[in-house]
């Protein structure tokens, strides 16, 4: 398997799973992610699936400190519906990283290790997206403005050729190669850029 090169370089995600520990499917329930992975799940590289785990591991990250995240600890709340736009595939890779499920994910084990229905949507919130701790109730909203990181002056051109077959095999290459540098862009020139990811606590309720 031949992933593009930069993929090697995001920051990957560290966490902890207290049902991987449990089942003994992983030493302490330490396992790891990385961008790769969210490829994997989503079945491609694009500015919506590298946003997506941006936003989850600096979110994560938050609400932790200098601890190691704990996956299956998390509520998300999506502030669009399921079906709008690319809601769904975000929810996926936050799923992924956040072990929050929707209505079909895991029941439990006597209670305890439950994912299933946690996951919102449609509710109002400020920005995109609210990740909210379920032992303490701390949580942090993200959001991203993926305007901040244009495409290639080509790239609309590129993409209908592509998508009507009148590309031939030179211009199909570039379009690829030309998505895919927007991607690295925004994960490793824009990972920190708060212009392009906004991040921020949300303040207890008194």
């Amino acid at each position: 398997m031949h992933f593009p090169e930069f993929f090697q370089r995001v920051p990957r995600l560290r966490v902890r799973d207290p049902l991987a520990e449990f089942l003994g499917t992983a030493q302490d329930g330490l396992l790891e992610y990385g961008y790769e992975d969210a490829v994997r799940l989503a079945g491609h590289s694009c500015p919506t699936v590298a946003s997506a785990y941006v936003m989850a591991c600096r979110a994560m990250t938050m609400l932790h400190g200098q601890g190691v995240p704990e996956r299956g600890n998390l509520r998300l709340a999506f502030a669009d519906d399921l079906e709008q736009g690319v809601t769904g595939v975000i929810a996926s890779v936050f799923g992924l990283l956040t072990g929050a499920a929707q209505e079909g994910g895991f029941k439990g084990l006597g209670g305890q290790f439950v994912r299933r229905g946690l996951q919102q949507f449609g509710v109002a919130i400020p920005l995109a997206v609210r990740l909210t701790r379920i032992d303490t109730g701390e949580a942090v909203d993200a959001a991203v403005d993926l305007s901040r990181v244009p495409a290639h002056g080509d790239m609309s051109l590129l993409l209908g050729r592509c998508i009507r077959d009148e590309a031939d095999a030179v211009e199909r290459r570039r379009f690829a190669q030309l998505w895919q540098e927007r991607v690295a862009r925004i994960l490793l020139e824009h990972w920190q850029d708060d212009e392009v990811f906004q991040l921020g606590a949300v303040k207890a309720k008194n």
